[in-house]
């Protein structure tokens, strides 16, 4: 089996108010104990929003950081699942649970190799 990573884009503008917000972290509780109990989760969660980021670079045979996002955009990585599945068709059923879940954009990717 693969791994793919599923990640969630959301705004940076707008958060959903606590009674959705709480709605949608219950029914993404449900998705990862399914995900649990059939052995395709591996590691997932949250991020800070983008402000509290800090970028590590090179830049003229220096290495600095900055505060901030390595890019300012109108939506930002929110969080990220990597799950086990047999082939892209299964790793997007279960981004597409995620899209029915929360309403935003998931990026499905696998990782390059097998899984163990």
């Amino acid at each position: 089996m693969k791994h793919y990573m599923l990640a969630m884009h959301q705004p940076v503008e707008g958060k959903p108010s606590p009674e959705v917000l709480g709605k949608v972290m219950a029914e993404l509780g449900v998705l990862r104990k399914e995900l649990e109990e059939s052995g395709q989760w591996v590691f997932g969660n949250g991020l800070h929003d983008p402000d509290a980021s800090t970028v590590v670079r090179l830049r003229e045979g220096e290495v600095i950081t900055t505060d901030g996002p390595y890019v300012e955009g109108k939506e930002h990585l929110g969080g990220f699942t990597i799950i086990k599945a047999p082939d892209l068709d299964a790793a997007l059923k279960v981004a597409r649970r995620q899209v029915e879940i929360t309403g935003l954009p998931i990026e499905v990717r696998p990782f390059q190799g097998e899984a163990d």
